[in-house]
C-alpha cells in the first residue's frame, strides 16, 4: 500500500525521533495503532498529520486502516515529497481562513475563528490553522461540517502536490 508520512526535519519521527532512510525496511513486531507500528496517513488524512517533510511510505505485511491513519507492521520511504515546502504550508493556511472568512465571518460566534487562523499562520503553526478551519465548521455545520472541512482541505493538498486520491 502506498502512503504518506509527516516527519520532523532529516526524516525524523515526530513521536519516535526515529531516523527514517530512504528505501529501507522497518519492521515492527505485533501491531497496536496507537501505540506500535509503522504509521502514516492516506491522501484524505493529510491536513490531520502536518509537518515540516511530507514522504511518500510503502506499507507492507499486517495494514490495519483507521478513520485519520493507517498503521502498518512494515514500512518503507520511497519519496520525498518536495512539493511540501513552508511556502505552500503557508498558502494552505491561507486558504482555510479565506474559506472560513467567506463561509462564516458574517457569524459573529464564528468570525474570531478567522483572526486565530490568520494568527496560526503567522507563527507557521500550520496544522492548527486547518484544525481551527475544520472547528469552525463544525460548529456551523456539526460532525459532518468537520468531515466535509477536512476533505475540501485534503483535496486541496492533493492537487497542490499532485497527489493521487
Amino acid at each position: 500500500m502506498i502512503a504518506y508520512k509527516f516527519l520532523a526535519p532529516g526524516a525524523v519521527g515526530p513521536f519516535t525521533g526515529h531516523r527514517w532512510e530512504v528505501d529501507r525496511w522497518v519492521e515492527v513486531d505485533g501491531l497496536d495503532p496507537c501505540l506500535q507500528g509503522i504509521h502514516a496517513c492516506r491522501v484524505r488524512d493529510l491536513p490531520i498529520w502536518l509537518a515540516a517533510e511530507l514522504w511518500e511510505i510503502e506499507l507492507d505485511g499486517d495494514v490495519v486502516e483507521q478513520d485519520w491513519k493507517v498503521v502498518a507492521s512494515r514500512g518503507r520511504l520511497t519519496r520525498r515529497i518536495d512539493g511540501w515546502t513552508p511556502l505552500l504550508a503557508e498558502r494552505f493556511g491561507r486558504s482555510c481562513a479565506r474559506r472560513v472568512r467567506v463561509r462564516y465571518g458574517h457569524l459573529p460566534q464564528l468570525s474570531g475563528f478567522v483572526v486565530d487562523i490568520e494568527r496560526f499562520v503567522a507563527h507557521r503553526r500550520i496544522a492548527m490553522a486547518g484544525f481551527a478551519a475544520a472547528r469552525a465548521a463544525e460548529l456551523a455545520g456539526g460532525p459532518a461540517g468537520y468531515e466535509a472541512e477536512r476533505l475540501t482541505q485534503s483535496g486541496w493538498l492533493a492537487a497542490e502536490l499532485e497527489l493521487g486520491q
